[in-house]
């Protein structure tokens, strides 16, 4: 008897989420190349056009997995914002029937304004593009995290 199969490779596109009460960073990648890149940012707090816009997107890129970052505290605990992502989190899968994977999402911002800063950009200026750089990080741990 020979070696097991190899489990099959993972393929398509996934889109992640870094969700916030007025914002959501959007980000998306692809299984094959393992690479994240930020997408753009949700902004609003009414759910309707929020879903309406991530469906557009799920339209558009059609992604095989969803991922959204969960807030945990430095020391690993949840906290207020970590059961509102999970909420949201059951809702995409409610909603658009894929699978959804939650991944910590700690000091993904904080890297997200660390690279503005090197990017010579105003993290005032750009509060936007933190988001969806925040997505593209929590995407890019959730690739690297998978063999």
């Amino acid at each position: 008897m020979g070696e097991p199969a190899a489990a099959p490779a993972m393929k398509g596109a996934v889109m992640a989420f870094d969700f916030g009460e007025k914002r959501i960073g959007v980000a998306v990648g692809e299984w094959e190349t393992r690479m994240a890149h930020p997408l753009e940012t949700i902004s609003g707090e009414a759910n309707a056009p929020r879903f309406a816009r991530i469906g557009a997107l799920i339209g558009e890129w059609r992604p095989v997995e969803l991922v959204v970052g969960l807030p945990m505290s430095l020391d690993g605990e949840e906290h207020d914002l970590s059961k509102r992502c999970r909420r949201f989190a059951n809702q995409l899968n409610g909603r658009f029937g894929l699978p959804v994977r939650l991944v910590d999402e700690r000091l993904t911002s904080v890297e997200a304004e660390r690279r503005l800063r090197e990017a010579g950009r105003s993290i005032r200026d750009h509060k936007a593009a933190v988001d969806s750089l925040a997505a593209q990080e929590i995407l890019q741990d959730h690739f690297s995290s998978r063999k």
